[in-house]
């Protein structure tokens, strides 16, 4: 085999490795466990990559998401590297002959999911594959997910047993000492060689800005319209809303979320890549594993849930070393918003405890029975009969499916979705013939922004209610428009098959698992304050402040966030002069509101808003009873 730095020579085009890589891989080729910290953008693959190349067989990789592993492999077989990912719509005739490839056709790397990872095909077959490595990357989800929604990510030590003195490498861009401890336990790692690089990234500034009108300082953000972009929301409707509002203003936008078919997505994504489009617009489905150096400004319109996910996800500017901005937009709203979405949907052991007890009232399951038995179940059904909140009745059930007291089917997940097919106008004519639909259609637009675009998930129950009719009623409404080509509409009757793994012992069977649902709420309560600290702490460098939480005590202020060098002190004297004079021209055109002047003039607001401060001071010019500007004439 070849020589890791003529392979990285020939395959990669570099003459040397970046930090710690050399020395990550010297010990992969030693056959030792490994744990590797590198920050976003430090070339972690080549970790794993290269050493795999340099051995005889295959490399395992565990990857989390479909887009990481499809975008590895490409690059990979660009290469001449044999590669391919087992993602999913594959058929098991498929699956079969794929996997045998693996063992007899020289691939170099087999990239799996967890979930895929548990079939019994793929773990029989990679038993007699020649494995030379086991890479798990973003390996910080076994402690993130792996205990909350992707519990497939607690069983990938499965490998440690296929292929016992195989070495496992782990490698991640973000993780606190508690989650390299849990990454660890979980991968079964003997006695790892832990490499751990400065998280520091000297080209990114971090802000935090406050505005009301977050839209408007965005707009400003946004100065130049040619600049790569990715701007964060928290829901799939603010996607579509926001893209809108920027297209609007002429930016190119496009919107991505978990809610888009794989065509859309790939679609979106496609344009964003390509520079077809400057802007995605996302929520936290999208990011991971996405590569494009040139991203200039990350956003954030709302707060992210945990400084994790944000280092993440602002770690995606600056890749190709360049400048950028990594900034969080907040305003007085956020704080309660935050804490309602998180932490009041947070399962507490009593609310466990009654969910479970409604859940077995709910099928009538006898107390001691009921062990190994299907139940078709209709979440909003049940959510309305017991007056339960549903976001966390669903992280209840979520939960007691993670301990293994019930299991759920994977169509939980899905929801009812809705499309409107014709136009607003034909819409409203259609509604002048059949108003008896008018409070049903006005339930859903009012609450569903995009509808016209897009199949959006929509809660029935929800509709329902704000419609002021019944569940039933509302179906058979919806099925109506559905008949009359009104609407798309896709709905099941029962959206989930509950599999209860215990008999029904209630308190009992809830009580063992005691510690672990307090520990669970308890570590996502310190994340939420984390985050909250973080954004109302404006007196420590920024970038200080997320290092610190990773461990990093030592670094030094880093001159460039919002805190270290605010706006107005980034204003020059020759600046201010130059705002003050076409102020001074403006106001002889005629009186102007503060938003007026920012809006005309090519200068950043807060310098603007200081020489207009410095300029009532001196009575050079006045406010008016409306709030606008004018000259002061004496």
């Amino acid at each position: 085999m070849q020589d890791k730095k003529h392979i990285l020579q020939k395959y990669w085009g570099h003459p040397d490795f970046r930090s710690l890589q050399e020395e990550i891989i010297d010990a992969a080729e030693n056959e030792k466990d490994i744990l590797a910290l590198l920050p976003t953008g430090g070339g972690k693959s080549l970790c794993f990559q290269i050493p795999a190349l340099t051995k005889e067989g295959i490399c395992i990789v565990i990857s989390p998401l479909v887009a990481l592993m499809e975008d590895q492999v490409k690059t990979l077989q660009a290469k001449g590297i044999k590669a391919l990912a087992l993602a999913g719509g594959i058929s098991f005739q498929d699956l079969d002959v794929l996997l045998d490839n693996c063992i007899y056709g020289n691939y170099k790397f087999l990239y799996l999911s967890p979930e895929r990872l548990q079939q019994d095909i793929v773990q029989q077959r990679i038993r007699h594959m020649n494995v030379n490595l086991v890479a798990v990357d973003e390996a910080h989800c076994i402690s993130q997910w792996g205990h909350d929604f992707r519990p497939a990510y607690l069983n990938i030590s499965i490998l440690r047993d296929l292929h016992p003195k195989v070495p496992i490498m782990a490698l991640t861009a973000s993780a606190t000492k508690e989650v390299v401890k849990d990454i660890q336990e979980q991968l079964n790692l003997r006695a790892p060689q832990i490499f751990q690089d400065s998280l520091n990234r000297k080209n990114l500034a971090f802000k935090v800005l406050c505005a009301e009108d977050k839209i408007y300082r965005l707009r400003q953000i946004l100065n130049n319209k040619n600049e790569s972009v990715i701007i964060y929301v928290r829901s799939r409707n603010a996607t579509i809303d926001i893209t809108r509002e920027l297209e609007h203003y002429g930016y190119s936008a496009a919107a991505y979320h978990g809610g888009l078919s794989a065509k859309e997505k790939s679609k979106n994504l496609s344009k964003w890549l390509s520079e077809h489009v400057k802007i995605m617009v996302a929520t936290n489905a999208f990011g991971m594993g996405i590569d494009k150096a040139n991203v200039r400004h990350v956003v954030h319109l709302n707060l992210p849930e945990s400084i994790e996910s944000y280092f993440q996800e602002a770690g995606r500017a600056g890749r190709d070393g360049e400048m950028a901005t990594a900034t969080i937009v907040t305003n007085n709203s956020d704080l309660p918003l935050l804490k309602n979405q998180f932490l009041k949907t947070l399962p507490d052991l009593d609310f466990t405890i009654l969910v479970y007890k409604k859940l077995s009232a709910y099928f009538q399951i006898p107390y001691g029975e009921g062990q190994d038995k299907n139940y078709d179940f209709n979440f909003a059904e049940f959510c309305s009969k017991y007056q339960f909140h549903s976001e966390k009745t669903y992280n209840t059930l979520q939960l007691l499916d993670r301990i293994s007291v019930i299991k759920l089917s994977q169509q939980f997940k899905k929801a009812t979705d809705i499309q409107f097919v014709i136009s607003n106008r034909q819409l409203f004519q259609y509604l002048d013939e059949n108003p008896r639909f008018e409070q049903v259609i006005k339930a859903i637009l009012r609450n569903y922004g995009g509808i016209f675009e897009n199949k959006l998930p929509v809660n029935i129950n929800s509709i329902a209610a704000k419609a002021g009719v019944t569940e039933t009623e509302t179906i058979e409404n919806l099925k109506k428009l559905h008949q009359d080509k009104i609407i798309d509409f896709e709905f099941q009757q029962n959206d989930a098959t509950v599999i209860f793994l215990n008999p029904r012992e209630d308190e009992i069977g809830i009580y063992p698992f005691s510690g672990y649902i307090k520990s669970q709420a308890r570590n996502k309560t310190l994340k939420i304050e984390s985050i909250l600290a973080y954004v109302e702490n404006d007196k420590i460098c920024r970038n200080k402040q997320l290092l610190f939480y990773f461990g990093e005590k030592n670094s030094k202020n880093c001159g460039i966030c919002s805190v270290c060098m605010p706006l107005e002190k980034s204003i020059k004297k020759e600046t201010i002069k130059r705002i003050y004079l076409e102020i001074i021209q403006q106001l002889e055109l005629g009186q102007k509101s503060s938003r007026d002047l920012v809006r005309l003039l090519p200068f950043p607001e807060s310098g603007i808003l200081k020489v207009l401060q410095l300029l009532l001071e001196k009575e050079i010019i006045e406010l008016t009873g409306n709030n606008h500007f004018k000259i002061k004439h004496t």
